[in-house]
């Protein structure tokens, strides 16, 4: 017996595959379907009521998309949904990433003049996702770089002031290398006394800055001389690392395994508690 009309449904016909849904996340390597464009989320926000992120390809060129249906993760078709939200604390006061006390309800505040600058997205982004509640608290924009060589010049075109201040997170910066004598021309530049604080880690690159135990290694490998230092890296880790996208995509496997401020080394955290702090002394806006 066949039936017709309402109700009738095909019981062979496969049922469609609901798309997994990803939460959206700084760092996620995503393909556009329709556009073909490939990047990194290094930005994302609110606009007219939709969710917008911004993809940077390899060559630096960014473009915004919709949040929703229409992208591949490592070739996947998946649905891009809103950001994961951080989950109650069990006991006690929550805590966001950094440790600090979770502030609810807070309505958003005007972006101070003053701004974090660090060296690459790379760097943003750790920055981002662990301290990324307080600086909203505070109304601090991460601003990458994407190289210090001309550390004293992007300063003289910031002009900075006491209502517009610079703190800036240098990799490697140790006594005598070309980072500590950049950084040093860049302090002489007119306005920077006073109104920039130029600190930083010991690490080659902010990857380092990582607890080697929140990938299950006992050390980062040690990348010969002359080779590409992420290259190096992925490489000994045994991961792929012949094209951008090996890079790419192993640096959002790496953050993604980073939870809070416990994952890590204390030389970062220090010196980045100590830019907000500088930034937010006597609550200039």
């Amino acid at each position: 017996m066949s039936y017709h009309g309402w109700g009738a449904q095909d019981i062979s016909a496969p049922k469609k595959r609901a798309l997994r849904k990803v939460p959206l996340a700084l760092g996620l390597l995503l393909e556009d379907v329709e556009s073909g464009w490939v990047g990194e989320v290094v930005r994302t926000e609110k606009a007219g009521g939709m969710r917008v992120l911004v993809l940077e390809d390899r060559h630096g060129r960014a473009k915004s998309f919709r949040a929703g249906f229409g992208f591949l993760l490592e070739g996947e078709p998946v649905e891009i949904i809103e950001p994961a939200a951080a989950p109650p604390a069990a006991r006690g006061t929550a805590r966001s990433a950094s440790g600090s006390r979770v502030v609810t309800d807070l309505k958003a505040r005007t972006a101070r003049a003053s701004r974090i600058w660090v060296e690459g997205k790379h760097d943003a982004q750790l920055v981002e996702k662990v301290w990324g509640h307080d600086l909203r608290v505070e109304g601090i924009v991460v601003e990458p770089l994407h190289g210090v060589d001309d550390l004293a010049g992007f300063i003289r075109t910031f002009a900075p002031s006491p209502q517009r201040k610079l703190g800036i997170l240098v990799d490697h910066l140790l006594p005598g290398t070309k980072e500590a004598k950049i950084a040093a021309e860049a302090m002489r530049v007119p306005g920077a006394a006073g109104n920039v604080l130029i600190v930083g880690h010991p690490y080659v690159d902010v990857w380092q800055a990582i607890k080697p135990s929140v990938l299950k290694i006992r050390a980062w490998p040690v990348v010969p001389r002359g080779t590409d230092w992420k290259t190096g890296i992925l490489k000994g880790l045994g991961w792929p690392h012949a094209e951008q996208i090996d890079v790419a995509q192993g640096w959002e496997r790496i953050l993604g395994q980073v939870r809070s401020y416990a994952d890590l080394e204390p030389s970062l955290l220090g010196r980045v508690e100590e830019v907000i702090d500088f930034l937010t002394a006597g609550d200039h806006t």
